[in-house]
């Protein structure tokens, strides 16, 4: 069975690969670890092999985790949907917020930042497959959005996110990410990054220019929704 340790090497071999076929960089890709499910133990463990960026979907099971991690100086990330009521504690214990879809949340995570902590990083969570049941903004209403957060004071807008519609066909997961790409490009605010890719179609984000790719399966396994 493999380890976690062989996974995160396969991993890297998978990004670097695929950032040489696109003629990119390959430290210009981020790996951001997603942990959901998984118990503290295995974030050690990615810790332990290089890995700093930690993705959390639920907010009552990350914090206990950030608890139980204090002694690490990981680099925490919000990738869930976002409910009003978990604004302020997301706004207290992350790095990061790759999932913000509406000015609302956006609104109340600027204004409940705590004054003594850098601007929170987000991105803008769209929704490029047009999914009803898929989180993220409509792509018509993403300049708006867009120009809306960037001047909130205690944010910092970094890019765009997006999970699309699951498929096979690596040029349909080409397309959506390169939808996206595009969308960034067109609000001409000099956004860095691109969230985007998982474990079954990392190497067609990292082709469109994905800057974290955001790896659960492939890292830890697959997930189980018992105790955590």
């Amino acid at each position: 069975m493999s380890t976690i340790a062989d996974n995160l090497s396969a991993l890297a071999a998978r990004i670097h690969n695929a950032a040489q076929a696109a003629g990119r960089d390959p430290a210009s890709v981020r790996l951001l670890a997603v942990s959901k499910t998984k118990p503290a133990s295995a974030i050690r463990e990615i810790y332990a092999a290089g890995v700093r960026d930690v993705g959390e979907n639920y907010l009552q099971e990350a914090l206990a985790k950030q608890q139980e991690l204090g002694d690490l100086p990981l680099i925490w990330h919000f990738i869930g949907p976002i409910q009003s009521n978990k604004t302020k504690a997301i706004a207290e214990h992350f790095d990061w917020v790759h999932s913000v879809d509406r000015l609302k949340i956006a609104q109340r995570l600027s204004e409940q930042r705590p004054a003594g902590l850098p601007p929170l990083n987000i991105c803008l969570q769209v929704n490029v497959s047009g999914e009803d049941s898929k989180s993220g903004c409509a792509p018509a209403d993403l300049p708006a959005l867009a120009k809306d957060v960037a001047a909130l004071p205690n944010l910092c807008l970094r890019g765009l996110m997006a999970i699309p519609e699951p498929t096979e066909d690596r040029a349909a997961q080409e397309a959506a990410f390169a939808s996206l790409k595009q969308l960034q490009a067109s609000l001409g605010l000099g956004l860095d990054t691109l969230s985007m890719g998982m474990s079954h179609d990392l190497e067609a984000a990292i082709a469109q220019g994905a800057t974290w790719v955001r790896i659960g399966t492939a890292l830890f396994g697959a997930r189980h929704y018992g105790p955590v």
